[in-house]
């Protein structure tokens, strides 16, 4: 879409960008869309629903390790961090200080931003699809499809940067809908701070910008915007934005983006194949098979349909261009299976079209799958190994292990740990324990270093062969604690009475206490 006043058919619902805020966002909630269209005020009252079951879940299961070290994090807030950008700090400190330290603190923002990037993703579906059916149709089943994926489904009772990153992509699209459909350059504006606020989330962010980036470069309506300035002055804003982050990276020798761009010239052929089936299963897992199938035949007929239809386009200059590299990544090293999430809100626009005919069934199998993890998390009905249950592996037994360990700490006596995940599990947990943790990533952050001192030293039964003690100057081994599920044990921990070495230790802090 080339700039201009009128878009497709017009400014809809006579918008003022000055408001920078869509009135027919309310259509997701209050009303209905088009004639014999779908009473959207029914989908919206099922959002509602939705979103309570999934604070219930939220506060309910135990923090995973890494929630727990995002914790931490926003303890000591700053504006970055050796994994990732700070944004996730910062939606915890502001969960946390409305209800407290607990999961549902912890968590609070993930399912409430899950809520209201739906109802920012049915106007961008609307927007992006202008001539393919009935609008109201459409916004429903791209806002279904998406809350059906099993990431969504536990990204929003967990909290990791993927749950900012989703919102920002996410708030992002519904700028650039509003951008094709009214034709006004002040929504590049909006687009930009949504980027912007996404690569603060996680630095993948970046991929779908530069997509966006190759459209303006390669389309006949991308080059018309080049002409203007509104592209430059959002993609200024983006830059502005994200200043703060590489000025941390700048003072602590570029840490993070060494940590992270590290990764993007591994080369392993041998295992390309291996890689690559990983990838391919882990985003049918995440996505779940019948979705999977819609967003790929969405991508085919955006395809075919990209020399006439504008936002069919744009969608795949915002989706191929990541998905390649991340293809390209396989063919050396291991692709998580959360990376190309971040694509998921704009593969839900494409995969909406009424031509997929299986929807129903599509998320009707997702919402199953999803509810199976979440009673699994929370109740445990089905006795599973830890290889086999994430839930187990990851959450379970935290608070029978922190009493285990206080049980066998003498009064005053610290407890120290040389893993991330499980020294803020130790922090959260045992609030009248001064916590030391150990490990090299800890330089990085401001917090106190501790000062000598004697008391109880956990580390994990599979790490002993490669167990360094340098830090102590004396360590004596009394026991072994469990970390258990009803009977099923999620990790063996080697249990140390120890002192810690006179004078000042790298990479050790005094990690901060919960409620």
């Amino acid at each position: 879409m080339a700039p201009g006043r009128g878009g497709w058919g017009g400014d809809r619902g006579g918008v003022e960008l000055r408001r920078f805020i869509d009135p027919d966002l309310g259509l997701a909630v209050t009303g209905a869309v088009g004639r014999g269209g779908p009473d959207l005020s029914r989908w919206g009252l099922a959002l509602v629903g939705v979103t309570l079951l999934r604070a219930i879940v939220a506060a309910w299961t135990p923090l995973s390790p890494d929630e727990a070290y995002y914790w931490v994090w926003s303890r000591a807030l700053a504006p970055g961090y050796l994994d990732h950008p700070p944004m996730v700090a910062l939606w915890i400190r502001v969960g946390t200080a409305l209800l407290g330290d607990g999961p549902l603190g912890v968590r609070l923002l993930a399912p409430l931003s899950a809520a209201i990037g739906t109802l920012f993703l049915v106007v961008a579906a609307r927007d992006l699809g202008q001539g393919d059916g009935p609008p109201a149709g459409r916004m429903v089943r791209a806002g279904l499809l998406l809350n059906a994926t099993l990431a969504l489904g536990i990204g929003t009772v967990t909290m990791t940067p993927d749950t900012p990153l989703l919102f920002f992509v996410t708030l992002a699209l519904w700028a650039l809908g509003r951008l094709l459909a009214t034709g006004r350059g002040a929504w590049w504006l909006v687009l930009g701070a949504a980027l912007g606020l996404a690569c603060d989330s996680k630095y993948t962010a970046v991929l779908p910008g530069g997509g966006l980036a190759l459209w303006c470069l390669c389309s006949r309506s991308g080059r018309a915007w080049l002409r203007t300035p509104w592209p430059w002055c959002g993609a200024a804003l983006a830059a502005i934005l994200f200043l703060p982050v590489i000025g941390w990276n700048h003072a602590h020798h570029w840490a993070s983006f060494v940590r992270q761009g590290g990764r993007a010239g591994d080369w392993r052929p041998a295992r390309a194949v291996q890689f690559l089936s990983e990838l391919a299963g882990g985003q049918i897992g995440l996505m779940t098979p019948l979705i999977a199938l819609g967003f790929g035949g969405g991508m085919w007929r955006a395809w075919r349909r990209a020399g006439r239809d504008p936002g069919a386009a744009v969608l795949l200059w915002w989706i191929v261009p990541s998905a390649l590299v991340f293809v390209q990544h396989a063919l050396g090293d291991r692709v998580q299976a959360n990376w190309p999430v971040l694509l998921y809100p704009a593969l839900a626009v494409l995969a909406a079209s009424p031509v997929w005919r299986f929807w129903r069934a599509g998320t009707v199998l997702g919402f199953a799958l999803t509810l199976l993890v979440y009673v699994q998390s929370t109740l445990a009905p089905v006795s599973l190994s830890p290889h086999l249950d994430i839930t187990l592996r990851q959450m379970a037994g935290w608070q029978d292990l922190a009493r285990d360990v206080d049980a066998l700490a003498a009064p005053g006596d610290m407890v120290a740990a040389d893993e991330y995940g499980l020294a803020a599990e130790l922090a959260l947990a045992l609030p009248r324990r001064t916590v030391i943790g150990i490990e090299p990533r800890w330089a990085l952050f401001d917090l106190p270093r501790p000062a000598g001192g004697s008391g109880i030293f956990l580390c994990s039964v599979r790490r002993l062969r490669d167990l360094d003690l340098s830090p102590f100057s004396s360590a004596t081994r009394i026991g072994t604690v469990e970390r258990a599920r009803k009977g099923r044990v999620a990790e063996l921990y080697a249990v140390f009475r120890v002192t810690l070495a006179p004078g000042p230790l790298a990479g050790a802090v005094r990690l901060p206490a919960g409620e």
